[in-house]
Parts: structure tokens; C-alpha cells; sequence
């Protein structure tokens, strides 16, 4: 097949910090290509001089045939180059037909267009693809599956020839993603070049056809699917051999911290009941809109229940806001770290002491910088933040340095319930390990900890007990037994699923 893009010698630096050290690789028609690495590792930095974001310092690009020491992103995009990142860029107000179409009109330029010219275009893009979706359905009312394929046919819009996808299934359900690999499949089959970058490794050997592994901005190598399994590809992502060893409670004190009792809020959950103890690590499973966020909410001030009762200690509590659950020492870990947990332009010291504001303030008007950085250094070395200063701002990490700060901000309020929601979603394998590594500790420590994930395995490796939660209700409480036995995981997928479940996932066009 023809080659679409070769990269040659490419060097990029930031302050000293050597992003891509010497890297080649040539991706050609018809091939998926997954850049498989670490966060950190130079994966993003590749995608950014390709695209024209970035000048390397040096080496050179060909795209098409087309030389190139640097590109502009018109360039780029001129060439084929299309990038779909995690947050899409799409403009909610606006139809799905338009977001497919917008960009192709602003390329070209088009002052005045109708109404069914932008029609056309999406509807074109969409059957290439062969699917079908609500064109007039604005994207912030459509399904997150929905936002990724209006991505993509924004990209084919603009006549892509190499198609970059930077965790494009995150947050889909399990059908939703053989759903997505199936599109980008077909896509390979109609000679688009597609580079897939994705932490889940099942995932990444469905689709690959060759593998590029990086590490600390050098390509360690460039592999056949068939050369690898998921133990050497880890290994060679990282260094190191990863494992995710099983969490076994050792606290021995058997007093219920937090006790929830019949807990309903309608239309969202309905008469949950559980106990905590310091050091449990209740997991909380279900499929999206199964109640678990909603119900984790709750707990936490944020969307107060309906109905039933919260105890601490034994004592009946009313949680109407995040600050009465802090005060309840009450901790939670959002859904998404950018949005709901981080501020990204200031820095780890800021925001590590935000949830302690009270504590390091002198006044009402100053806050006490030796405290905080005290507190804020205290706490990297703790949960082992890689950055050269606490004065680095926040959006400047990697992913799992990032979730790493949230839950340093939370852990400066010494919780004894920790709430957390999906705290390893969008994080390489190694940083997986060590958040594992430091919640387990947590719990050594007497913490309360409900973790929430639609991973199977990352709940049975991380927790004592589980819940699985279906359509707004707790359906079962597995306990330590229960989760030893040898088809545990088959079963909480059985309870996750139900056949109307399937069936509404199997209508989706």
C-alpha cells in the first residue's frame, strides 16, 4: 500500500525536557497503527508536529510525497491530516449536521450555504461510514457514541487521509466500542490510514495492525500485532513488569463509618443500602445511567436525595452540599478530573491546598505559601507526582499526574470516606499501578473508600466488596467470598446486562 506518512530524525524539545528524541516511523493507506506509551511518553507530541500545532526542531515530515521540515495546521489538514482528541471539539448548540459540515465550509471559505448543502454533506459522510443518526439533534442532547462518529465524519468531510484517534472510546459502553472499532475497521478497508492510541490494550489488539512503542520521547520499537501480548507490551511501555495485585481488607475495626439506608432520589436511584467500614474498598458497577454517579452525588452534596438517610458513626446526617460532606469528612474524586476537579492554568501548590483554603489562609485576603507549599510538597512525594516544582502549573502533567494532584487536593482534607469516581479512566498502565497502589494504602490506613468503574477487573483487583447497581437499583452486594470464586467476573457481567439493556444498545442505528 502507499505511503501516506513517514517521519524522519524528528527531535522536539521543551525547557531541556526532550519530548521526541530521533523518531521515525511511516504509516501507509489502509493500516491502523497504534502509538502505544505511557503519558509523557511523546505520543501527543508526535500527533502536534504532524499536525502542524508544533514546529520539531529538527528532522523532517513527508506527508504525501510532500516534504516537510514544519507544517502550518492549514497545511496539515490540506495534506489530510485529521486529529480527533478525547474532548472532540464539538459545538454542542449546534446540529449534528453542522458539526460534520462546519469545518469543511470554513476550510473552503463558503460565505453563504443552505440549509440542505450542510445536510447533504453530513449525510454523505454518514454513509460512507454506513450509519445512521439524528442530523438535526443538536450534539449536546445526542449520545457520546453519536459525538464520536459526527467526529469522525467531520474528519472525512474534509477529505482525511490519515485519521488520528487519541482515546476515542473512553467512557462508551462495552457495545458502544464494538460499535466505534467496527466503523474504523471499515474505514481501513477504504484505504484510510489511521493511527489509534488507546491505555486499553484489548482494545489496541482488536484493531492494530502494527504497533509503535514509546517511552520517555524515544521509540523503544516498531511491532506486528502478532509479536506482542499484553504482558510484553506493558512491559515495554513502562520498563518494568506491571501488576495489579489484589486488595485483601487487613483494618480490624468492624465500626460502620458510613451507613446509607434505603437512599432514593426518583428518576435517578432508588432504596440503596450498604455499610462502610475503615478499610473497605466498596466497588460500585454498573452500566452509564445505571444511578451509580447520581447516587455517588448524593453522598457528596450534590444532588441531595429524595428520601432515606446517611448516617456517620452511627448518627443520622443531612448532606446538602459538598461542603456539609467535607465537613462530615467526606471526600470525592469527580467523573472528570478537567472539568470538575482541576483548575489547569494554575498550579499543583494552588490547587493541592483549595480544598484546605481555611487552613493556609493567614486572612481573610492572603493564604500562607509556606503552608501550602509544605502541605503541596508533603503531598507529591507522597503520591509520587512527577514534576520538577509545586509551582508547575497543572495543565503542563500528564494525565496521571493530573488524577494524582485531585486526589492529593482531596487527601489534604483527611477524609475517612473517599468517594471516587472512575479514577484511573484515560491513565497509562503505569500510573494505573500506582493510584492503585496508594487507594490500597489508604485503606491500610483505615479509609473508607467507594470506588466507582465500569472496568471488571480493575473492581475486582482494587476492592473487598462489590455493589452492582441496574437501572436506579442495587441488585447485589458481593462480599470477599463471593469475589474469590473463579468465574466472579463472568457473573457481575451477567448482573450488569440485561437483556433490555442489550436490545435498546442493539437499536441504536
Amino acid at each position: 500500500m502507499q505511503e501516506v506518512l513517514s517521519v524522519h530524525n524528528l527531535y522536539k524539545s521543551f525547557i531541556g525536557v526532550k519530548a521526541l528524541n530521533d523518531i521515525s516511523l511511516s504509516i501507509s493507506q489502509g493500516e491502523i497503527h497504534c502509538l502505544a506509551g505511557e503519558n509523557g511518553s511523546g505520543k501527543s507530541t508526535l500527533i502536534k508536529c504532524v499536525s502542524g500545532v508544533y514546529a520539531p526542531d529538527s528532522g523532517k515530515i513527508v506527508l504525501n510525497g510532500h516534504e516537510y521540515q514544519s507544517l502550518t495546521p492549514a497545511q496539515a489538514i490540506r495534506e489530510g491530516v485529521q486529529v480527533i482528541y478525547q474532548d472532540l471539539s464539538l459545538f454542542r448548540h449546534m446540529s449534528v449536521a453542522e458539526n460534520i459540515a462546519i469545518e469543511k465550509l470554513r476550510f473552503e471559505n463558503r460565505r453563504i450555504v443552505s440549509r440542505n448543502e450542510i445536510r447533504r454533506i453530513a449525510a454523505e459522510q454518514l454513509e460512507k461510514i454506513g450509519v445512521s443518526i439524528d442530523l438535526d439533534q443538536t450534539i449536546g442532547e445526542t449520545s457520546l457514541a453519536n459525538r464520536q462518529i459526527a467526529a469522525i465524519c467531520r474528519a472525512l468531510a474534509q477529505d482525511a487521509k490519515i485519521l488520528f484517534m487519541d482515546e476515542p472510546t473512553t467512557a462508551l459502553t462495552k457495545k458502544e466500542v464494538s460499535r466505534l472499532l467496527n466503523i474504523i475497521l471499515e474505514l481501513k478497508k477504504k484505504g484510510l490510514a489511521i493511527v489509534f492510541i488507546s491505555h486499553k490494550l484489548d482494545e489496541v489488539f482488536s484493531v492494530a495492525d502494527k504497533i509503535s512503542i514509546f517511552r520517555n520521547g524515544f521509540k523503544i520499537g516498531d511491532f506486528n500485532k502478532d509479536e506482542l501480548d499484553e504482558k510484553k507490551l506493558s512491559h515495554y511501555m513502562t520498563g518494568r513488569e506491571v501488576e495489579y495485585p489484589r486488595y485483601v481488607r487487613k483494618c480490624k475495626d468492624d465500626r460502620v463509618v458510613l451507613e446509607v439506608d434505603r437512599l432514593t432520589r426518583k428518576g435517578h436511584y432508588e432504596n440503596i443500602s450498604f455499610k462502610m467500614r475503615p478499610g473497605d474498598i466498596v466497588g460500585l458497577i454498573g452500566l452509564l445511567g445505571s444511578g451509580r454517579t447520581e447516587l455517588a452525588m448524593s453522598l457528596f452534596g450534590l444532588n441531595p436525595a429524595h428520601s432515606g438517610q446517611i448516617k456517620i458513626d452511627g448518627k443520622t446526617v443531612k448532606i446538602k452540599s459538598p461542603m456539609t460532606a467535607k465537613k462530615h469528612r467526606i471526600a470525592m474524586l469527580p467523573e472528570d478530573r478537567i472539568t470538575q476537579g482541576l483548575f489547569m492554568e494554575r498550579m499543583i501548590r494552588e490547587n493541592i491546598t483549595s480544598s484546605i483554603i481555611d487552613k493556609v489562609a493567614k486572612n481573610k485576603i492572603f493564604t500562607d505559601k509556606k503552608a501550602e507549599n509544605d502541605i503541596s510538597e508533603q503531598t507529591v512525594e507522597e503520591l509520587k507526582i512527577r514534576t520538577p516544582s509545586v509551582e508547575t502549573v497543572v495543565g503542563n502533567l500528564s494525565g496521571g499526574n493530573q488524577q494524582k494532584v485531585v486526589i492529593g487536593k482531596w487527601v489534604a482534607t483527611h477524609p475517612r470516606v473517599f468517594i471516587m469516581d472512575t479514577p484511573t479512566v484515560g491513565i497509562d498502565i503505569g500510573s494505573k499501578a500506582e493510584i492503585y497502589e496508594q487507594i490500597h494504602k489508604f485503606a491500610d490506613q483505615g479509609m473508607a473508600i467507594l470506588f466507582i468503574s465500569d472496568e471488571i477487573p480493575e473492581i475486582l483487583a482494587n476492592c473487598n466488596r462489590v455493589m452492582v447497581m441496574r437501572d436506579g437499583r442495587c441488585i447485589r452486594i458481593l462480599n470477599e467470598e463471593d469475589l474469590e470464586k473463579p468465574d466472579a467476573e463472568k457473573l457481575i457481567s451477567e448482573l450488569i446486562s440485561t437483556r433490555a439493556e442489550e436490545e435498546r444498545e442493539e437499536a441504536v442505528p
